[in-house]
């Protein structure tokens, strides 16, 4: 009687809120995805290498702010054997399918008997109000209990995330309630991409706040923060202790973060080992010695393009219909 009380009321325990259904991709998939993003890929390049649809990848990349989380950074440690990884759940899930027992399922794995049960028991859906157990499932739940968010220090303290925004934004006043201006930045009207009244050039930069701070309470130890975190509270939706506009007061305006090999591989040539016009021989500079083509390349619409080929000497045109290539 007891036993059937107790497997009862394991069937009809309380049922946990869930935002939605599991997702189907995990861990392995996000390492695989920033990895790629570390690399230089873009977005939809990384969700391919990462083995999940193409529009998911950018969702990834702007829910981020462009910073991969501390646990799935290229820098981390790769998770320990000690927890259960997916495929593991996987072959559990097959096994109870099939009817076969804990300890078979154990030996199997290689894992002790007590680790399979717990997992059964606490990842278990329970929707149907049965303990039916799904790899999704208990993956989810296992990746939600695992989570140990902090609040940031932005977040618990109100003082120290005021001398913050008031510095990201330029708008800083004395004790008396006077204004002053911040730093100077030096604006030299080259940026092809007009910002929201220009407040970069009035703010503070991350870097600048945090060295003020020691001089501004150097007796002080909780006002104080590395400009790394407050990057981080700027871009990462979690963390959301500053507002996320402020971004448009930081140098580069950004909304997100860019990977450093992504920018070290834009406006690339896509021509190599050219030779430079001026190095070109006299005789073919003036034009004198027949028999010296120059090569040119016009590029229309919808990826359309001609190659051109003048002799120098005679000026004979000879034009070239290039056909389009796949990924150009």
């Amino acid at each position: 009687m007891t036993a059937h009380r107790r497997a009862s009321h394991r069937c009809t325990r309380r049922k946990l809120r869930s935002p939605g259904r599991p997702p189907a991709w995990h861990r392995e998939n996000r390492r695989r995805f920033w990895q790629a993003i570390a690399s230089g890929c873009t977005s939809e390049e990384a969700a391919r290498e990462a083995g999940v649809s193409s529009p998911l990848g950018p969702r990834w990349f702007r829910s981020a702010g462009g910073m991969p989380p501390t646990h799935l950074a290229v820098s981390a440690n790769l998770p320990s054997g000690r927890y259960l990884s997916f495929r593991e759940r996987e072959d559990i899930a097959i096994e109870l399918a099939k009817g076969s027992g804990v300890r078979t399922i154990a030996r199997k794995l290689g894992r002790s008997p007590s680790t399979i049960s717990r997992e059964v028991r606490r990842n278990a859906a329970t929707r149907s109000g049965k303990l039916d157990y799904r790899a999704s499932a208990a993956q989810w739940y296992a990746d939600r209990a695992s989570r140990r968010l902090r609040p940031s220090k932005l977040a618990t303290s109100p003082a120290l995330r005021e001398y913050v925004e008031e510095r990201l934004a330029g708008k800083i006043t004395n004790s008396q309630g006077i204004g002053f201006s911040g730093p100077r930045v030096a604006w030299k009207k080259r940026r092809a991409i007009h910002r929201q009244s220009r407040r970069w050039s009035k703010a503070w930069s991350p870097e600048q706040i945090a060295h003020r701070l020691r001089i501004d309470y150097p007796e002080d130890p909780t006002m104080r923060i590395s400009h790394e975190a407050i990057y981080q509270s700027l871009y990462i939706q979690g963390r959301g202790a500053l507002r996320r506009e402020l971004t448009a007061c930081l140098r580069s305006g950004r909304a997100l973060r860019v990977p450093r090999e992504r920018t070290r591989n834009r406006n690339k040539s896509f021509i190599g080992d050219a030779v430079m016009i001026s190095e070109r021989p006299p005789e073919i500079a003036d034009r004198a010695v027949p028999g010296h083509w120059e090569g040119d390349l016009i590029l229309g619409l919808e990826s359309s393009a001609i190659g051109t080929l003048v002799e120098r000497s005679s000026r004979f045109t000879v034009l070239l219909h290039l056909p389009r290539m796949e990924g150009y």
